[in-house]
Order: structure tokens, then C-alpha cells, then sequence
């Protein structure tokens, strides 16, 4: 009941959808960088989509199992075999006792996500399995994996028949609605807020019609961005308020940074924009040195995205339906 991790891979760490409800205490929310692919892999797994997953970082694990499991990946294309062999994203795959899972070259993305039929065995701590990685809690051990780490199945796959399991998940046809789909975009969408008329009109019109490049400093807490200087019409001195996953936060220097999973609970610098929910996934697979524009949409557009974002997923959930009751011996 237990798979080996042979090789950790860049960044291995195991996330759900976030430590909610915590900030006020200085935690910050945490959870999957691209939301859109953890949910699927659990969906895929038979999974609810608030399990943990494992999120790899450009170069994934080689894992050993111990035991026999069902197992999903989504998200970045990063070439993961079974024994050497070849497997797809967006499947549900068996894994015999034995099998080797590791991950080659990348083909599209940076962040994929592996989950497991049942989970693996996490302690929950203020209500999330997530790891937070500055904190050093949550996850395994509060950490990215090594080499040599045990990870326990909270459900073994059972049954005598693997094979015939195998083959009746692999005639199931899985057809993925489009926004759920991995689609790159050169230009994201951003709500202007608040704060957006502190802005000079010039560093406006420069947020939303220039391109920028994702810096080397950018990582889990937030991506900077190089490109055009953004400036405030005065040195007014704001109040410090909760962050959101997506605020575009401009410092005394005038590069913007797009806050991300781990941002800090709170901050006091202007915010030009709010990237719209649906977008984030894009910029969570996107690499440093990628090009990266903002265009703008009104809240109402966004909050249209978002909603067909879910009845996406309630669709999908709909359809894996046979998945869930094969796995559950149904």
C-alpha cells in the first residue's frame, strides 16, 4: 500500500485546493498553482476534486509502486511513462505492484499533477493537505519529496483482475469540454480595480497593450514581471489589505507581479488589475522567460467565464460517472 520515490524531481510537492479561512491568522490560502488541472486529475482518478495531488515542476519524480493503484495526470505535458512506456494525460491509468512512473521531456506547460484513486495518506492540518513550502508544514512532512520517501495509499486498489479493469477504464470515452482543455494564452484577461485609477493613464494603456516577460524570480508566492515601468499619478500611501490569488500588484519600483498560490496573507502596494479566475491556470503552466499580455474584461464577462468553467466541470463529473463505479467495484 505504499509507493517509493526513486528520484524527487524539480518540485515535488502535494496540494489541494488551499488552507481557506486562515488569513486573518497570517496563513496564507496555498493549494494547486493550476486549480483547473488538479480537479481534473482527481475527476479522471474517481477522485473528489479537493483530494491532494502531487504537483510536479518541469522535470517530474520517478516513483515506485509498491502496490497496485489507479492513478490520473493533467496538466503540462512532460512526457511520463510507465516501465519506459509511454501513458497519456487525461486518462485513468492502472499501475501494477512494481511499476515505475517517471517523467521525460516537456513538451507544453511547466506544472503537471498526478492523483491517486483514494488519496495518499496526509495528515490534515487547518483543514488542507496542502503544503506550504516557506511555512514548512502541511503535505509530506511540510515539504517538496526526496528521495527515498514512503507515501502511503489511503485506498489500495483491490480486485484480482487488474487487466480486465485496465481495459474496461480504457473503452470508457473521455471527451474533455473545452474550457477545461490546456490552452495557452498570449493575452490574459484582467479586471481593473480599485486601485487601477492611482495609475497614470499612461502606465493603463502600457499594462494593457504591452508585452511582458516572466522573470527567473518568479516562483510559487507570486511571478514578477519585466516590462514597461507602471507609475502612480502620487506617492499615496494605501492601507494594507487581504491578497487574492491573481491581484496584480505594482511595488515602488513599477514592475508587476501577479500574485500566485502561496502570496503573502496581506499587502500595501497598489493594484493596477485582478486577473479573471479562469486565466490564472494559463499563467500558473506558464515558464520564466515567457511573453505574457493583459486585456481587458469587465466583471460581469469574468464572472461568465468562471461560471462556464463549472458547469464544465459538473459535465465532466457527470460523464466519469462509469469511472467512479468500476474503481469503487460498483
Amino acid at each position: 500500500m505504499s509507493i517509493t520515490v526513486l528520484k524527487p524531481g524539480l518540485l515535488s510537492s502535494f496540494q489541494d485546493l488551499g488552507r481557506k479561512g486562515y488569513q486573518h491568522l497570517g496563513v496564507p490560502v496555498g493549494g494547486a498553482m493550476d486549480s483547473r488541472a488538479h480537479r481534473l486529475a482527481n475527476l479522471l482518478a474517481g477522485n473528489p476534486q479537493d483530494e491532494a495531488t502531487l504537483e510536479i515542476t518541469l522535470s517530474g519524480p520517478t516513483l515506485r509502486f509498491d502496490s497496485p493503484a489507479c492513478i490520473a495526470i493533467a496538466g503540462a505535458a512532460l512526457s511520463p511513462t510507465v516501465n519506459g512506456k509511454p501513458v497519456p494525460n487525461n486518462r485513468p491509468l492502472v499501475i501494477r505492484q512494481g511499476d515505475v512512473l517517471a517523467f521525460g521531456a516537456r513538451t507544453a506547460g511547466l506544472r503537471a499533477y498526478v492523483a491517486w484513486h483514494g488519496g495518499i495518506d496526509l495528515p490534515v492540518l487547518l483543514s488542507s493537505r496542502s503544503t506550504y513550502l516557506r511555512g514548512g508544514f502541511g503535505g509530506y512532512k511540510g515539504r517538496a519529496l526526496r528521495a527515498n520517501d514512503v507515501l502511503r495509499l489511503r485506498s489500495p486498489l483491490d480486485g484480482p483482475d487488474l487487466d480486465a479493469l485496465a481495459r474496461e477504464l480504457w473503452n470508457i470515452k473521455i471527451y474533455l469540454p473545452a474550457p477545461l482543455g490546456l490552452a495557452p494564452r498570449s493575452a490574459v484577461r484582467a479586471m481593473p480595480g480599485a486601485h487601477t485609477s492611482l495609475f497614470k493613464d499612461k502606465s493603463v494603456d502600457d499594462f494593457f497593450s504591452s508585452e511582458y516577460r516572466i522573470s527567473p524570480q518568479s516562483e510559487r508566492m507570486g511571478y514578477r514581471l519585466e516590462g514597461n515601468t507602471l507609475e502612480l499619478k502620487s506617492n499615496a500611501q494605501l492601507l494594507s489589505e487581504a491578497t487574492s490569488f491573481g491581484s496584480v500588484q505594482v511595488p515602488p519600483d513599477g514592475k508587476p507581479i501577479v500574485l500566485m498560490a502561496d502570496r503573502q496573507t496581506t499587502g500595501g502596494y497598489a493594484k493596477i488589475a485582478h486577473i479573471a479566475s479562469v486565466d490564472l491556470p494559463a499563467i500558473a503552466q506558464c515558464m520564466p522567460g515567457d511573453a505574457l499580455g493583459f486585456m481587458p474584461v469587465e466583471l460581469q464577462e469574468a464572472q461568465a467565464l468562471d461560471m462556464q468553467r463549472e458547469e464544465a466541470f459538473e459535465q465532466l463529473c457527470q460523464a466519469l460517472a462509469p469511472v467512479r463505479r468500476l474503481l469503487q467495484g460498483d
